[in-house]
């Protein structure tokens, strides 16, 4: 190991909000495509929840990633997943999609009954990757792992 990558500082919750996603996922890695492209700023960082990085810390917010059916947002150290973690980064995308994030006022067990019906088709539907989709090398410094 080189002495620069030796002195590289581990990546942190703390340089903004992390977006965790199924990386073998046709659709969230779509998903997170559209995000990418859609941001009304690229403020939003991601990780799968495949990553090392995932591992190491999403059990100390009390979510364990080989069990997620779902997206999980960390924010101001606070982790939302399901139908309200997609809501609140849609809020952070550019119009007409940011409007989206007004279906946070509905209550979540609604929003979730939804989320999961999707989540628990999306194999089926929209197909799984052997492997994590990659980054462009642009966007590589965005991706956690």
């Amino acid at each position: 190991m080189s002495t620069a990558a030796a002195a590289a500082p581990a990546p942190s919750l703390d340089d903004g909000p992390v977006l965790f996603f199924d990386g073998v996922c046709n659709l969230c890695s779509s998903s997170v495509q559209f995000v990418i492209e859609h941001e009304a700023a690229p403020v939003i960082r991601f990780a799968s929840l495949q990553s090392a990085f995932a591992a190491r810390v999403l059990p100390a917010l009390g979510a364990d990633p080989a069990a997620l059916n779902s997206v999980v947002l960390v924010e101001d150290g606070k982790a939302f997943d399901r139908s309200s973690a997609a809501l609140r980064v849609a809020k952070k995308l550019k119009s007409p999609w940011r409007f989206m994030g007004f279906f946070l006022v509905v209550p979540s067990f609604l929003r979730d009954f939804v989320y999961d019906l999707v989540a628990k088709n999306r194999y089926r539907i929209w197909g799984k990757k052997d492997a994590c989709w990659l980054p462009s090398p642009e966007l590589k410094s965005r991706f956690l792992n």
